[in-house]
């Protein structure tokens, strides 16, 4: 959606989730002088004249809200955006945005609300990540798009997302190569046009459903998922006894036994990622056997173990390790959700517990599922959501 500001015309984007990061994007975008519309599955977005600057309150509810930056400061010379927001699970700067913007010729001002970017125009460099930032290589990938000259960017984030940006840009007439390799290749041109796009679907909502069948059992197809975006997760829960394979029309996933113990760390793609980290602790919290979860990415992403401690799960965290002993049921009780992934997180692991489990401050969930109780409902489990 951030990419579609780079052109004038419609833009059309397929496979869109009803969720409220969405809503969020577009009341963004329309800020700006956007026009949006919204269907089930598909957003419309008619870019004219735009104005490079949003409210800032619009930034502190969605951390995406920063893919933005790039495109709208190789266009117009100018931007403004307030700090960003979203999931509260430690400090996650933007620093590597802003100097990989600053390589292609940027200047930046930040005060105690946001930042104010400007350019006489970016011209193509060799940018190099100091880590793999998905956001950073999104940013730095789309302002290129416009610069003189070529920009290649080492040690670029490899995630699928990434590969899915890119083709959608290059339909927009970008010229990038590269993508999903650590170092990807652009050569700037001086327009590009409005398109439509069919988004890849969610592999973290597929995780999701994959630790679902894990703690309830089952046999359940997770339809359009990709195995081969996912094939390190499903190497790890296959470790934990849970059977999966890629089937004809996407992943086909049973649990018929407890599973059991295994240790495990987060890394970025084609490693496990660390969204998907939430579900498979609330996984381990019922496997047999003692397990080790390394938190490598993000410090303050293990806030949801206390809640699980609150259900009967036996974890303790040391550093940016969690060890987990597990238990034969959960007990239930009273929690509540931090964030999407640990609120989804909290639900699942909910499917595993002896009495009714209620999640507080379930809105956060909103934001990446758009009707996971309704899902879950589907495939048999006993959920309802209450407006309190």
């Amino acid at each position: 959606m951030a990419a579609t500001t780079l052109a004038r015309g419609t833009h059309t984007i397929y496979n869109v989730p009803d969720i409220y990061d969405v809503g969020v994007m577009c009341e963004l975008l329309e800020s700006m002088g956007a026009a949006t519309i919204r269907r089930p599955g598909v957003v419309e977005i008619e870019i004219d004249d735009l104005e490079p600057v949003a409210p800032r309150a619009l930034f502190e509810k969605m951390r995406a809200s920063t893919a933005v930056l790039g495109p709208l400061l190789t266009r117009f010379g100018h931007v403004e955006l307030g700090i960003p927001g979203g999931d509260d699970f430690g400090h996650r700067p933007i620093d590597m945005h802003l100097t990989g913007l600053e390589t292609l010729g940027a200047s930046f001002v930040a005060d105690g609300d946001g930042v104010t970017g400007t350019t006489p125009g970016l011209k193509g460099a060799v940018v190099t990540l100091a880590f793999p930032s998905v956001g950073a290589t999104e940013n730095i990938m789309m302002a290129a798009t416009l610069a003189t000259g070529t920009t290649v960017i080492d040690n670029a984030a490899r995630e699928p997302e990434i590969a899915d940006l890119a083709s959608m840009l290059n339909k927009m007439g970008a010229r990038i190569t590269g993508s999903g390799t650590p170092q990807i290749t652009i050569e700037g041109v001086e327009h590009l046009e409005a398109v439509t796009h069919r988004v890849i679907t969610d592999r973290i909502q597929a995780a999701t459903f994959m630790a679902a069948v894990g703690i309830a059992g089952g046999e359940v197809v997770l339809r359009e998922a990709r195995y081969d975006q996912m094939d390190m997760v499903c190497q790890k829960v296959g470790e934990m006894g849970l059977r999966t394979s890629p089937s004809h029309d996407g992943i086909w996933v049973m649990a018929n036994q407890r599973l059991r113990a295994v240790d495990l760390a987060t890394l970025p793609y084609p490693g496990v990622a660390t969204d998907y980290k939430p579900f498979l602790v609330a996984l381990l919290t019922l496997a047999e056997g003692t397990s080790i979860v390394t938190e490598n990415l993000f410090a303050g992403r293990f806030r949801y173990v206390e809640e699980l401690v609150k259900m009967g799960a036996n974890v303790r965290t040391d550093g940016n390790h969690a060890i987990i002993q597990g238990v034969e049921r959960l007990a239930g009780g009273e929690v509540v959700s931090h964030d999407i992934r640990a609120g989804a997180a909290l639900v699942i692991a909910a499917l595993g517990a002896k009495e009714p489990t209620f999640v507080a401050d379930a809105g956060h969930i909103a934001r990446g599922y758009p009707d996971l109780a309704g899902d879950l409902a589907l495939l048999g489990a006993d959920i309802a959501v209450e407006t309190v």
